[in-house]
């Protein structure tokens, strides 16, 4: 990975936006971050780091609290990381959560993280891979690095006291970060597959030995050859009450078809003497059935006559309906000619209405005449008395002006005295801001400390937790193991209770033989399942990885603990130089000088106002000066319109009534007077209207009387016909009047029931007989059989089917269950053969691939360890080198104690005492060193392997003010070396030897406002 470009936006000491180029030091540039303590230069690996992982470089800062204090507010603090891998181009942008201004309203809300990733072409074109979440961002990165970040700081950046993190690494440490960077992992997942199969194994080895056990139990046996002598023994008894059963069937069989046959020669009789009874029941129905056939005759000849009586009801009712509508058209008349007489006396009152009609037409033209003048009137009222408002307002308006006049006279004068005062609070601007700055790097040094501190409390908890998480494990695991061991006891001591719940009374034992049972087996415990005794080795199994799991756990938080109480040391000492005081002093220090400089600010800003305000006052005083003149001469020239407008209002008041003053009396006079016209032609239009109606009405009413008197007429005739040929039905059908047809008639529903009751008997008569002819030629010959002599016989042959069954069915049960048992047992023997052999391979081979025989060294940690003793031989030349040929890395091959995991500890060889010894007892100098060299000889080894990860970056942040002279420039020359192989340096430092020699700068530059930066080439 190559960084391309960094811009950070209100991050750490940087307030406004800043951008660095890499790509103007050069190609793989040595470079020197340069700048006094506080301006930031930590801060630019913390925001490459930040950008890539969502962390910092030392790790003791969120991202939330990199925000710089001195930003604006509406200024983003944000992160823009460009840097080139492979053939691509990637840009990453992170913001942190933080506090921002709301863009509508007051205060403040919180503005959520996020991360966006892009993937650059050779043409420029961005493509898109994360749109936001964080999470994905920091997956991708691990994805395309692959390096996490904490070996991203300990193989890329090394930040300040971390150097010697990756030297005096453990070797399950420095497994983890190795396997990463030379991508080993296929070897650990060989480790793995090769444990799980052979534990997978071994675990059915042991299941198919408690299988076999079971097997032997569940058929009541105690060894294989006890197995084939009871087969032997059984299988004479076996064929012989086989035998028995199928004689004892053939019996009751032939009994079975003998009951049937009898049966159905019982059931004919039976059936012959039901359908004589039925035939008697027949006969005595005969004498309804002829009177039923009587009513269906009568009613059929009604039928015919219905048609001719219904006729003649029509015609009846046309006659009465005739006479009716005579009587309504006659009293019709009467009232149309009493209508029209009223109506020809009110048309006498038209003429008296007309005259009437003219005299308010004449009175509405005089009134109408009045509107123009009357219009004149109040439009020289509206006039006048706009103009009296509009003299008030003028004379009030002269009286403001000067008011506002004096006022601003008054305001200038003041707003002088003001900015007198306020620029003395000014000038104390400069003094307080260098106050304040120094006044908030202590405040921060002591937050440091103290966020450190509860730090190491929190992990001192986690600590304590975790141990009592072991302790619960453990007892977890133990109960687990307990738990297995009884399920198991209790699984083979309930195979016999089972076995003996299946005996029968006078049933022969499948274990012994005897029929006689007096002590069977029995079990008061729950008999546990297979199934559950499964689930117990499980969770046996479980419970033992997590025991393992929280001890791994417990070592890595105690490192964590041990190196947290490091970094609290090292913020007390900073804080040795502060002066002795508390924070909350501190804080109340720092608050009161804001307010102070607040105050200047405002001062300044108060100053400015009160001379803008004065230059406006002055323009303001000439404007009102006009204003009041004007305001004179308007009011002058409104008096005099006053006066013509009062004589042209006399003069028009003179010629209108009094009680027409004004347009609302006037038009309501005229409306008054225009509804009475109005009313008198409507009354003269309804009066004729009227008059019309009474005279057509009277005139229809006497030709509707006309028409029904010759309907009535027609009516009377045609009703004494339909008469006369009803009257001759009667007698052709033989029936004597209406009340005789009423009654033969019957609902059509009923007369078809009758008929179908009549053919229903005739159907039954005619069955029965011809059954009964049937069965007498059928059973003349026969006699009824005895059916109890039947069932006995069939009853006695079945009991002895049954006897046989079960006697054959016990032997039959017994001999399956010993097949079974001994095809299980065989197959069996054949899969545990199988995976003995395969498990003394496979077993072998996991044993040694994890590390479980010799010097305890796992596959994988064999690999890493010839791939570090190469690291180790590119890491001793640079080391003998900057050491002056006494020391060079080498690797300690030593088991180490216990079951401690080993072959990747470090130890140095001492060229001057011919010694070897722990990388622990170097010296800081040394220490430095010895890790610069080992970070540039795994740089170099990682990049020679095939497949590996490109690290051709390195970040050093301090440590060279522990090396003397002469070291100094060994180390300087070693990286000099590493930037002509190809790699971009970048070193922080404040040896002023390191700024002679390493020319090519980014200078951070601390400012009041915020720091800047500036490339400086040579």
């Amino acid at each position: 990975m190559k960084p391309l470009q960094l811009s950070l936006s209100a991050f750490g000491p940087f307030a406004s936006r800043e951008t660095i180029d890499f790509s103007q030091l050069g190609n793989n540039p040595l470079f020197l971050l340069n700048g006094p303590t506080g301006a930031g230069k930590t801060t630019l690996l913390d925001a490459i780091c930040f950008a890539l992982y969502g962390k910092t470089t030392g790790d003791e800062r969120e991202g939330s609290q990199m925000r710089c204090d001195m930003a604006d507010d509406s200024t983003l603090t944000e992160v823009e990381f460009s840097f080139q891998l492979a053939d691509y181009s990637y840009r990453i942008r992170r913001v942190p959560e933080q506090q921002r201004l709301k863009k509508s309203g007051d205060g403040y809300t919180v503005h959520k993280p996020e991360a966006q990733l892009y993937r650059i072409d050779h043409q420029g074109a961005e493509q898109l891979l994360v749109p936001a979440k964080i999470s994905e961002a920091t997956a991708e990165i691990e994805q395309l690095t692959g390096l996490d970040a904490d070996q991203f700081r300990q193989v890329m950046v090394l930040p300040q006291g971390k150097f010697r993190q990756l030297l005096m690494a453990d070797s399950k440490q420095r497994e983890r970060i190795f396997s990463q960077l030379f991508q080993t992992h296929t070897y650990r997942i060989i480790e793995d597959k090769l444990k799980q199969r052979a534990a997978a194994i071994n675990s059915a080895v042991k299941e198919q030995r408690n299988r076999r056990e079971g097997v032997l139990l569940n058929a009541q046996l105690e060894s294989v050859e006890q197995l084939a002598d009871e087969i032997t023994r059984l299988q004479q008894p076996l064929t012989e009450a086989e035998q028995v059963k199928i004689a004892s069937a053939k019996q009751q069989l032939l009994a079975n078809q003998q009951l049937d046959k009898a049966g159905l020669l019982a059931a004919d009789f039976q059936q012959l003497a039901v359908l004589q009874t039925q035939a008697q029941q027949l006969n005595q129905q005969a004498e309804s059935i002829a009177y039923v056939q009587q009513q269906v005759t009568m009613a059929e000849q009604a039928l015919l006559v219905k048609p001719v009586w219904d006729s003649w009801q029509a015609r009846e009712a046309e006659l009465l309906q005739a006479e009716q509508r005579l009587k309504q058209c006659q009293q019709q008349t009467q009232q149309a000619i009493v209508l029209r007489d009223q109506a020809t006396q009110d048309a006498a009152e038209i003429t008296v209405l007309q005259q009437q009609k003219q005299q308010h037409h004449r009175q509405v033209l005089q009134l109408q005449g009045l509107v123009p003048q009357l219009q004149s009137l109040q439009q020289v009222q509206a006039q006048l008395a706009e103009l009296n408002t509009e003299l008030s307002a003028a004379e009030q308006t002269a009286h403001v002006k000067q008011q506002q006049l004096q006022a601003l006279l008054t305001e200038r004068q003041h707003a002088q005295q003001q900015a007198e005062q306020w620029q003395l609070l000014a000038d104390l601007q400069l003094q307080l801001q260098q106050r304040l700055i120094e006044q908030q790097a202590t405040v921060r040094l002591y937050k440091q400390w103290q966020a450190d501190t509860e730090t190491l409390l929190q992990r001192q908890v986690a600590l304590q937790q975790a141990a009592a998480r072991g302790d619960q494990l453990r007892l977890a695991y133990q109960h687990a193991e307990q738990n297995t061991q009884q399920l198991q006891l209790l699984w083979h001591q309930g195979q016999a209770a089972l076995l003996a719940r299946q005996l029968n009374d006078q049933s022969p034992c499948p274990v012994c033989g005897s029929c006689e049972h007096p002590t069977p087996a029995n079990s008061d415990e729950i008999i546990p399942s297979e199934q559950q005794l499964q689930v117990a080795q499980q969770q046996q199994q479980q419970a033992q990885q997590a025991l393992t799991t929280a001890r791994e756990e417990y070592a890595t938080l105690k490192q964590q603990h041990q190196q947290q109480q490091q970094c609290c040391d090292e913020a007390k000492a900073a804080l040795a130089d502060a002066p002795n005081q508390t924070l909350p002093l501190w804080q109340q220090r720092v608050t009161e000088t804001q307010q102070q400089y607040q105050a200047s600010v405002e001062a300044q800003q108060q100053l400015h106002y009160y001379r803008q305000q004065q230059q406006q006052s002055q323009h303001d005083e000439q404007q009102l000066r006009e204003q009041v003149e004007q305001a004179g001469r308007h009011y002058q020239q409104q008096h005099a319109a006053q006066a013509s407008l009062q004589g042209q209002l006399q003069t028009i008041e003179k010629s209108v009534p009094d009680e027409y003053r004004t347009l609302d009396q006037l038009n309501s006079a005229i409306a008054t007077t225009q509804s009475l016209q109005d009313n008198c032609d409507k009354i003269i239009v309804r009066l004729q209207q009227v008059l019309q109606s009474a005279s057509d009405l009277l005139t229809g009413a006497q030709a509707s009387e006309r028409a029904a008197d010759n309907v009535l007429k027609q009516a009377v005739s045609h009703c004494g016909t339909a008469r006369q040929v009803l009257d001759n039905c009667y007698q052709q059908h033989n029936f004597t009047g209406q009340q005789q047809l009423l009654a033969a008639l019957q609902p059509e529903a009923e007369l078809e029931a009758l008929k179908q009751q009549i053919n229903d008997y005739q159907q039954q008569c005619q069955r029965n007989k011809d059954r009964r002819e049937q069965l007498q030629k059928q059973l003349a010959e026969q006699s009824a059989p005895d059916l109890d002599y039947f069932e006995q016989a069939l009853q006695q042959s079945t009991e002895a089917l049954a006897l046989a069954e079960s006697q054959w069915q016990q032997l039959h049960t017994r001999m399956t269950v010993l097949t079974q048992t001994q095809q299980q047992l065989r197959e069996l023997v054949r899969e545990s053969e199988q995976l003995e052999a395969e498990y003394a391979v496979v077993g072998t081979l996991a044993d040694v691939a994890n590390g479980q025989t010799g010097n305890k060294v796992s596959l994988q940690r064999f690999v890493l360890s010839v791939l570090l003793d190469d690291v180790l031989l590119v890491a001793s030349q640079r080391l003998q080198m900057m050491s002056k040929g006494r020391y060079q890395l080498i690797r300690k091959e030593q088991k180490a104690k216990g079951n401690k995991a080993s072959g990747l500890e470090l130890e140095v060889e001492d060229a001057y005492t011919s010694k070897v010894r722990s990388v622990a007892t170097l010296s800081g100098g040394e220490s430095f060193m010895a890790a610069l060299s080992m970070a540039l000889g795994l740089s170099d080894v990682v990049q020679a392997y095939a497949g590996g990860i490109k690290l051709d970056t390195l970040f050093i942040d301090e440590g060279f003010g522990s090396l003397d002279q002469e070291s100094l420039d060994l180390a300087v020359r070693t990286l000099m070396d590493l930037q002509s192989s190809g790699r971009m340096v970048g070193v922080i430092s404040h040896v002023a030897e390191m700024k002679e020699q390493i020319t090519t700068r980014i200078d951070i530059i601390k400012t009041a406002s915020g720091s800047k930066t500036a490339i400086v080439l040579p």
